[in-house]
């Protein structure tokens, strides 16, 4: 919905709020009050003329007796009367309204159709909702205290934003005494309008905040989160608290993967998907905020501990062992330093044990050793309260060294009253402080996995050896047959066709009604065989005893259906039994696995993969992803699971053919994508036999879905729908596509045929190569919020990128830029025009408004193209730019364009 509505609303130049009642104790008059106290500077109109039978008419009459316009209304009156306040908010042309009244959907069916009520009443007009139930909104550098909350928090560039109020009230009380300082405090509430992503996407454009902290319980509009956070968590750290983890996922789950993919799974998947790292308890959300706001940006995980007793620093240590890491190892000339300066029985390495009786010139020392050292990237400095130390001046000492510093400090002073005037010394100073070591190291932690999880955001995945081609129609056919049964299930047969259908290997499967012709197709095949079952109604054939390894006979097949038969019968007697089926047995295979998908109703499908066979359930090792996959994203989802370490090769089991198991992972999430139907899907076991994955057995759940594909995806997926291919002369056939993650070495060797001069028509800047992070940017696209095509020739020996082009959304959601990039020698080709042109047609598809862009005057090409195109050129800001505009409103309809 764009956020630029949101602006105003934290920087607004009127306020009124109605329900300010005079009457001692009201909220409307606290918020009056917090908003004088704040220091807000502009004016404030009491609306106090309240009459539930008639508030629309008396709301709108006092409301329309403001000469000024009013950017934010605060609503505290009873939520019945609300409806009407929103309509005459949008009548007078407010950005926005920040509703506390509570009493809606959290009171039950009946606050319901209040809330239907308000979301009609501001429908249409652009009004933007906070609330209801909401405990209101702070924004510092605009002394706003639009809440009940209480003072304004200390100046900093954190934002704080949460559904819950009291967990707002109590972080500001608490970073009140830990001086903490915070940009924005945003109470959410019931989310009627005004969600996670909106603001997600409003505090990532804000250069007054470099890190967002969120307590969450629920989610709305879960791909436009997704899209926002996985934009904003590029460029700004973004740590989640959620709550509810302990609800169970799918209990009555028709398979494996439903039962093992829970709701709580599926976040953290979600939130590692988003860059978005994730906190488990209220005590890790406040020392997140603590290490957020002070001068900590991460730098490596090198962290080098220092301590004046060596208990503590073994904690530290230990708890850096909880997460996999040691403390760095020093340097021979760093230890020789710190020999030089401490005494003859320190500790002689890292953890630092500078010794009981250290003095603060004996901290302030070996700290400046250890924050000058190339090995250190982080530096916890600790103290334990003891006779010969005085906390406070140790403190005060390592402040005032600290402050010239940039290397990333914690301090943790161990202990009670003893120490808490030294952790009041580094809280003024604005360095992160704690009372444990392992709060201090789990805060560093943090740190590190938003940097970790920032860089493979941004790594480049390999490509696949071959195109991945499917056989989509056959697979529509079998999902129909699969919604038209009485459950929703395919057979065995069946299940194993739809995946094959998109190009995952399985055993061949032959259905047999009677004994002999299981012998018949047994022979067929080759002993030995395995015989399973064949029943809609028995899902878990093992449990029922209806599978039976190793027949190496006819004889064998035929004592094997009549024991099948009966015992599976036995089993399940209610169960249809409709045979058996026959499949070729695989010995002695190096392990088993399971892959899978299920429908999350929040999510959408997601992609289970893990240890499979009949130990799935009990190992539970397994690990979860969002589609759609690429080989860097189904190699991380194999590493998440212990079995990874088998399928790399351990002792005399050969390692698997990764390729192949990626493959296989990108095949499924391809399935998934086309056919939001798909409800569950199993495919176990994978055997992996001398390194070949194959699929052993299938089980398939279809039902309808309420999204079309690919809207049914919390992740928006490559755009197939935008491939398209156009001759050109003195070039040929060129396919026009959306661009690939993979594609990054196709950019790097385009970038290599351009000249200085088209560099620096294009990036306004002379540039030698493309760093990663630019790779990342220009080839990892969130196809909801840019379009980027790339024009690839394919003839010769490999695929040539000759030219791109994209179309990026801006924050308000409306608004786009575009730029253009074509190899030196292809210009004058028409390559850049097909591409601008087909990216604007796209972008009138969706709706964009206004499409701009700034062309250098040299760049003489550009500038006529797009005067072709219909942009309208002025002079910019900067001499020798020209401002490109084009509103999409007044083009005619989108034409194909031509060559």
């Amino acid at each position: 919905m764009g956020i630029d509505r949101l602006d105003t609303i934290f920087h607004p130049a009127s306020i009124a709020i109605v329900g300010a009642s005079a009457r001692p104790g009201s909220v409307g008059r606290a918020i009056l009050r917090n908003l004088i106290d704040g220091g807000f500077e502009g004016p404030i109109f009491p609306v106090n003329e309240i009459d539930a039978s008639i508030m629309g008419k008396k709301a709108y009459t006092a409301l329309s007796r403001i000469e000024d316009p009013v950017d934010l209304v605060v609503v505290a009156t009873p939520l019945e009367t609300v409806p009407g306040i929103v309509a005459d908010c949008s009548r007078i042309k407010a950005a926005g309204v920040v509703i506390i009244s509570a009493d809606g959907k959290e009171a039950g069916l009946s606050g319901r159709p209040l809330e239907s009520k308000i979301r009609d009443a501001a429908a249409l007009t652009g009004l933007r909702i906070v609330g209801p139930n909401c405990l209101g909104i702070m924004y510092g550098p605009a002394r706003l205290n639009a809440s009940f909350a209480g003072p304004m928090p200390l100046d900093g560039k954190l934002a704080f934003v949460s559904q819950s109020g009291a967990i707002c009230t109590a972080i500001l009380d608490f970073s009140l005494k830990e001086h903490i300082g915070f940009s924005h405090f945003i109470s959410l509430g019931s989310m009627l309008d005004v969600d996670f992503g909106d603001i997600i996407d409003y505090l990532s454009a804000d250069p007054a905040v470099t890190s967002i902290v969120m307590y969450v319980e629920s989610l709305t509009r879960h791909r436009n989160f997704m899209s926002a956070a996985r934009s904003a968590s590029r460029v700004k750290p973004i740590i989640a608290l959620k709550a509810g983890r302990s609800r169970a996922g799918a209990i009555a789950a028709a398979s494996h993967t439903g039962a093992m993919a829970g709701e709580d799974a599926v976040y953290d998947a979600a939130f590692q998907r988003a860059g978005i790292v994730r906190v488990r308890t209220f005590e890790e959300l406040f020392d997140t905020a603590e290490i957020l706001s002070r001068k900590c940006r991460f730098k490596g995980p090198g962290l080098a501990i220092v301590s004046n007793a060596g208990g503590p620093g073994v904690m530290a240590a230990d708890a850096l062992s909880d997460y996999g890491m040691e403390p760095v190892r020093l340097s021979h000339e760093t230890l020789e330093a710190l020999d030089a300066i401490l005494p003859e029985h320190w500790s002689h390495g890292n953890p630092v044990d500078i010794l009981g009786d250290a003095t603060p010139q004996r901290y302030a020392a070996a700290a400046s050793i250890l924050t000058r050292a190339k090995e250190v990237q982080a530096l916890l400095v600790m103290l334990a309260p003891q006779a010969l130390t005085d906390a406070v001046t140790v403190a005060q000492t390592l402040a005032d060294q600290f402050s010239q510093t940039t290397l990333p400090v914690l301090t943790a002073w161990l202990g009670g009253i003893d120490v808490e005037k030294g952790r009041e010394r580094f809280n003024q100073a604005g360095i992160a402080t704690f009372d444990t070591p392992e709060r201090a190291v789990r805060a560093f932690m943090n740190l590190h996995r938003h940097a970790r999880g920032i860089e493979m955001l941004q790594q480049i995945p390999p490509r696949l050896s071959k195109r991945i081609q499917v056989d989509r129609e056959t697979a529509g056919r079998l999902v129909e047959i699969g919604l038209s049964s009485p459950d929703g299930r395919l057979t065995e047969i069946d299940a194993k066709s739809l995946i094959a259908a998109y190009g995952i290997p399985v055993n061949p499967t032959t259905a047999a009604a009677s004994a002999d012709e299981a012998v018949s197709i047994a022979k067929g095949y080759g002993f030995p065989v395995v015989m399973k079952i064949l029943s809609r109604d028995i899902i878990h054939k093992t449990d029922a005893g209806g599978v039976i390894l190793d027949l190496k006979t006819g004889d064998d097949v035929k004592k094997a259906y009549t024991d099948l038969i009966a015992t599976a019968g036995a089993a399940v007697p209610q169960a249809k039994i409709d045979g058996v089926t026959i499949q070729p047995m695989i010995s002695k295979p190096d392990c088993e696995l399971i892959m899978g998908t299920k429908r999350d109703p929040d999510f959408g499908p997601v992609i289970l993969f893990g240890m499979g066979g009949i130990l799935a359930d009990l190992l539970n090792d397994r690990a979860i992803a969002l589609p759609p996959l690429n080989r860097l994203l189904a190699s991380r989802l194999m590493e998440g699971t212990r079995i990874d370490q088998l399928l790399k090769g351990y002792r005399n089991h050969p390692p698997a053919e990764r390729e192949r198991l990626d493959e296989m992972l990108i095949r499924l999430s391809q399935l998934i994508t086309d056919f939001p139907q798909i409800a569950e899907l199993d495919i176990n076991p994978v055997v992996i036999k001398n390194g070949q994955p194959i699929a052993v057995d299938a089980r398939v759940v279809l039902t309808p879905s309420s999204f079309p594909a690919p809207m049914h995806l919390a992740v928006s997926p490559y755009p197939a729908q935008y491939e398209s291919r156009v001759q050109l002369a003195d070039i040929g056939e060129l396919l026009i596509r959306p661009i690939r993650p993979d594609d990054a070495q196709l950019l790097v060797e385009m970038f290599e045929t351009l000249s200085p001069q088209s560099i620096y028509y294009r990036f306004f800047s002379p540039m030698k190569q493309l760093s990663p992070t630019m790779l990342a940017r220009f080839t990892q696209i969130d196809y909801d919020r840019e379009i980027a095509l790339v024009a690839i020739l394919e003839s010769g020996p490999s695929e040539k990128m000759l030219g791109a082009a994209r179309v990026i959304l801006q924050h308000n959601m409306k608004d786009a830029e575009f730029a253009v990039l074509v190899g030196d020698p292809w210009h004058g080709k028409g390559i850049g025009a097909h591409l601008l042109a087909t990216c604007l047609n796209i972008a009138r598809d969706r709706q964009f408004r206004i499409i701009w862009g700034t062309v250098l005057a040299e760049n003489k090409g550009m500038l006529a193209l797009c005067r072709k195109l219909g942009f309208t050129i002025k002079r910019g800001g900067q001499s020798g730019e020209f401002e490109l505009t084009l509103d999409m409103s007044r083009l005619p309809p989108a034409a194909p364009v031509s060559n």
